[in-house]
């Protein structure tokens, strides 16, 4: 499901940095060698050639591209070399740490608490700790107010069951028990927060499945039904990414390139956290949704080695 093309026969991580170091050196950047080299590597052939760049320069690899490369070629370019958990430590922080902190700067810590494995959320969780000198749970009870926060140190601070498991007594009572807090508007409610926070994905999905069977309409329908403050769209944006994580990010991706202007930000989050995960499938709901091509809106949204950049994390370049 994943769009990263890695090369059947990949350089040694040796091999790989001294290219990088060569396209660093003289006057100007060899850009090209950067998007092939780390272009076409995954988290773990990543993760070693910033260690062995490291120990064959003295240098950090990040430090390189920041001051070699510019623009949203290298913030995208530095995003994808972060290791996966250090890379969603660090938008986590800067979405706390905005000013404005409304859905749209959230959304990382639905998608890391919700759209991960439960096994990435607790790496990110401990590199977030060694990084900031807090957990996450601390950083959101300092920098948000309730109900959001309730909510959200709730996701961040569960381990679900990553297996799929699923009872349907269970999915039957607790879509009982959804449909009840939504009826009567308490959308904080302890039991919305513990299901939503502690039932493995597959156990969920048979919850909402449950829900619109017995009620009629689905979840993330009802809740819109509520009202359209910021704790009614959290929950929405919980539902979808945990649903349908490939919708979520096919709307992020489009919402990021539709209209006047593109943010990067959105864009570069959507592209480089699901490259190596389940890009495929949101190509395919992009599609669906939106009657176009995915590449297409990114080609005709970007440009330069931003563009080469993104098209080759999408499978598009190799």
């Amino acid at each position: 499901m994943a769009t990263l093309r890695v090369p059947e026969a990949v350089p040694s991580p040796e091999q790989d940095c001294e290219r990088l170091h060569k396209a660093f050196q003289g006057f100007g950047t060899d850009e090209e060698a950067v998007i092939w080299v780390l272009g076409h590597r995954n988290a773990s052939q990543r993760r070693e050639i910033r260690g062995t760049y490291q120990r064959l320069y003295n240098k950090s690899l990040i430090d390189v591209l920041h001051s070699e490369l510019s623009g949203d070629f290298r913030d995208a370019v530095i995003l994808w070399t972060y290791d996966p958990p250090e890379k969603d430590a660090k938008l986590a922080r800067d979405a706390l740490k905005q000013k404005k902190k409304g859905i749209k700067q959230l959304k990382v810590l639905v998608e890391i608490a919700c759209a991960s494995s439960p096994h990435h959320l607790m790496a990110v969780r401990q590199v977030y700790g060694s990084l900031f000198e807090c957990s996450l749970e601390e950083d959101i009870v300092s920098n948000l107010s309730l109900p959001l926060r309730k909510l959200l140190v709730g996701l961040v601070s569960s381990y679900r069951y990553d297996r799929e498991l699923v009872d349907s007594g269970i999915a039957s009572s607790e879509a009982l028990k959804l449909h009840e807090a939504i009826k009567t508007k308490q959308l904080d409610h302890n039991h919305v927060v513990s299901i939503l926070s502690t039932r493995n994905i597959f156990q969920l999905r048979e919850t909402f499945e449950c829900y619109k069977k017995n009620y009629g309409t689905s979840i993330d329908q009802d809740i819109k039904n509520c009202g359209a403050g910021d704790l009614e769209s959290l929950l929405t944006l919980v539902i979808t990414c945990i649903d349908t994580p490939e919708k979520h990010f096919a709307q992020v991706i489009n919402e990021s390139v539709v209209g006047l202007g593109t943010d990067e930000e959105s864009l570069n989050r959507a592209i480089v956290n699901r490259a190596e995960i389940d890009m495929i499938k949101i190509r395919g709901e992009y599609s669906t949704l939106f009657k176009t091509s995915l590449e297409d809106d990114v080609k005709g949204d970007t440009s330069g080695d931003y563009k080469d950049f993104l098209l080759t994390l999408l499978g598009a370049r190799f």
